[in-house]
């Protein structure tokens, strides 16, 4: 199963709302996710990605709005002439069958006879490192096993678009890691158009090609996630992808100047929106954007150490530093781990250039 039986397909959406009651839980939200494009769906709990993925799917239908596959329009039509696969987050396998017949299971209830549903199944086993098993009882594998032994079940029917339900969300964070990688490099041997939803941006991070992050069923940004990250397109953007800290400061077009503890400093900017300055910018600093100075060293911004955590590599200090607007925390990530809750110091920029994002 080294390529789908037919070439991927490109999935669109366009204007849909989703109502329920009172509540607006999707509002028109326009969004394509192209032909062989693993994108992912990111927001936190009630940001409207579980409901846009049910609209896809057809278990949900639009109050507004299409749902597009190669261009054709399939909003109302039903979830089983959709051709879609869906891993769920629990998986949803059945603990009486075997490994090789849960992944068949799809396959049978299409009609396809059974010297055929055992190849395909191996086929699809062996594409996600499970051939081995394949006689195995389902409940004797690993939680890891288990979410490929999902995948293989939706991918052997060779779906059109694969949807995918918070599929890491039951894993510990050891196997989680391992499985994100296992889980881009299956998708990318499938050759498959993938939609999935997760509310851990560190996941989106690792297998998506680009992100779209909503927040109240509204889409906030959609790109890469060097690009959400690099360059947010507004400051709710900038404060859920990743960890840092927004400042004021003024946006001067090619350069801004962030002033904390009566200490101006200018580094070069970007925005999302072109080269026009902001007005009421704000800065984004990013932690390992910073690093920790003497409380004596020019140049850095005056401070004292309220907190610090160990990170591998690298020690993560919380720094806070009196501003004329109130104390600013600052986090910043430091490979020196010399400094100790308590103590004076200086943050210094050492990564440019800053985001700029509207502080409005």
């Amino acid at each position: 199963m080294t390529a789908p039986a037919t070439a991927p397909a490109a999935l669109a959406l366009d204007g849909v709302t989703r109502r329920f009651a009172t509540q607006l839980a999707v509002e028109a939200l326009t969004l394509d996710v192209r032909a062989g494009e693993l994108l992912a769906l990111l927001g936190a709990s009630g940001s409207g990605k579980t409901t846009t993925l049910r609209m896809v799917a057809g278990y949900e239908f639009p109050d507004a709005g299409t749902v597009r596959l190669d261009g054709r329009d399939i909003t109302r039509v039903p979830p089983e002439r959709r051709g879609f696969g869906m891993v769920f987050q629990h998986y949803a396998l059945f603990p009486h069958l075997s490994v090789e017949d849960n992944v068949a299971f799809g396959l049978e209830a299409r009609g396809v006879d059974r010297a055929a549903r055992r190849r395909a199944a191996h086929e699809a086993l062996e594409l996600v490192g499970l051939g081995a098993k394949a006689a195995r009882p389902v409940q004797a594998l690993s939680g890891g096993e288990q979410q490929r032994v999902a995948l293989a079940r939706a991918l052997v029917i060779r779906p059109r678009v694969l949807l995918l339900d918070e599929p890491l969300s039951n894993l510990d964070p050891l196997l989680r890691e391992a499985t994100r990688v296992e889980l881009r490099a299956t998708l990318r041997r499938a050759e498959v158009t993938a939609l999935f939803v997760t509310h851990d941006q560190e996941d989106a991070f690792a297998v998506a090609d680009r992100i779209a992050l909503l927040g109240d069923g509204r889409l906030l940004q959609v790109g890469t996630p060097e690009a959400l990250y690099d360059r947010p397109a507004t400051a709710r953007v900038a404060a859920f992808i990743g960890r840092g800290t927004l400042v004021a400061c003024e946006d001067r077009g090619t350069h801004a100047r962030i002033t904390l503890g009566g200490v101006a400093r200018d580094c070069a900017a970007v925005r999302h929106h072109g080269d026009a300055p902001l007005a009421g910018a704000r800065a984004l600093l990013r932690p390992e954007a910073l690093a920790l100075g003497a409380a004596d060293a020019p140049g850095g911004w005056p401070g004292r150490i309220h907190a610090r955590r160990f990170a591998g590599a690298a020690t993560a200090y919380t720094v806070h530093v009196d501003d004329a607007g109130g104390t600013v925390a600052l986090e910043v990530l430091d490979a020196t781990r010399a400094g100790r809750e308590g103590d004076a110091v200086t943050v210094r920029l050492v990564r440019e250039p800053v985001a700029l994002v509207s502080g409005r």
